[in-house]
């Protein structure tokens, strides 16, 4: 049988935001710019105001004359520079990423991905990694600097692997961690540790969540998942499924293989969010986890 592919690009990976690199350091261009630029404002839960499927943008102008202290800058949409900004309180209808993610154009899905990563990453890096010393933003956001040491400290993304399991045939194995509720079932995934490649980290992490050593081992596509910084980083592999399942890191509490009709049956009957009363749930279709189930269910 011929190896899957995934058939759609995953829904966070899709921005077609400009991200408008070069102006980020010309801070006379941003401040031109914030005239009419456009300001997402996103509570600390990482909320945003939306109606239907868009989000509610403000005018910056209305929050001062130039750009704020926190906000930082996403990129240019239709001409218009595009900012985020933290705020205690919105009024409206507000909604995170995860619940209406799915919803939201491309553009908008990668305003608020970005917007929430970025955010969260100045929210966790008031102060240097390097000596402890307070640090301030620059760059539109885009960087934080010591004015005590001059040092200069970047946003991160956390690679982490994530790994559909099957047996080269019909089945596929899928695991439930502790702290998710009873029919709540995903791929397996961790973060990559520092020396290793993407692909030995799939091997190594599969081997201590379940107790499987895999083969052929493929990678997939990736997407960013802002909760609070990671990139996922999409991978398929072969096992035997006559091996015994071993949970010894701890974090796994059931894991079982599930076949192409039994997933089918899943991905029909919703997702964590819509389903119920279902023996099998499957993630929500902004995840990467469920495009990979997803492609390895339709191939025959």
């Amino acid at each position: 049988m011929a190896e899957f592919e995934l058939t759609d690009t995953p829904l966070l990976s899709r921005s077609t935001l400009d991200r408008a690199e070069h102006l980020r350091s010309d801070s006379a261009a941003l401040k031109q710019g914030w005239s009419d630029a456009r300001l997402l404002r996103i509570t600390r839960g990482g909320q945003a105001r939306v109606d239907g499927s868009r989000l509610v943008l403000d005018a910056a102008a209305d929050a001062g004359g130039e750009p704020v202290e926190g906000a930082v800058f996403l990129g240019v949409d239709n001409g218009r520079h595009i900012w985020a900004l933290y705020t205690k309180e919105l009024d409206g209808n507000l909604a995170d990423l995860r619940m209406v993610g799915a919803q939201l154009s491309d553009t908008d899905a990668g305003m608020l991905t970005t917007a929430v990563g970025l955010l969260n990453w100045h929210k966790n890096s008031t102060f240097s990694a390097v000596d402890g010393s307070r640090t301030k933003s620059a760059n539109g956001g885009w960087s934080r600097f010591s004015e005590a040491t001059g040092h200069e400290e970047f946003p991160r993304s956390d690679p982490a692997v994530i790994c559909l399991v099957h047996d080269g045939g019909d089945r596929a194995l899928l695991a439930r961690q502790h702290a998710w509720p009873a029919n709540m079932f995903s791929i397996l995934a961790g973060f990559v540790e520092t020396g290793e490649s993407l692909e030995t980290c799939v091997v190594r992490e599969i081997r201590e969540e379940v107790g499987l050593d895999v083969r052929s081992v493929r990678y997939l596509g990736s997407q960013p998942w802002p909760f609070p910084r990671s990139v996922m980083i999409g991978f398929s592999a072969v096992a035997d499924p006559d091996q015994p399942l071993q949970f010894t890191d701890g974090e796994i509490a059931e894991a079982h293989w599930f076949t192409r009709a039994d997933v089918r049956e899943a991905l029909a009957a919703g997702d964590w969010t819509s389903a119920a009363g279902v023996r099998l749930l499957l993630p929500g279709s902004i995840s990467i986890a469920r495009g990979i189930v997803s492609a390895w269910a339709a191939h025959d």
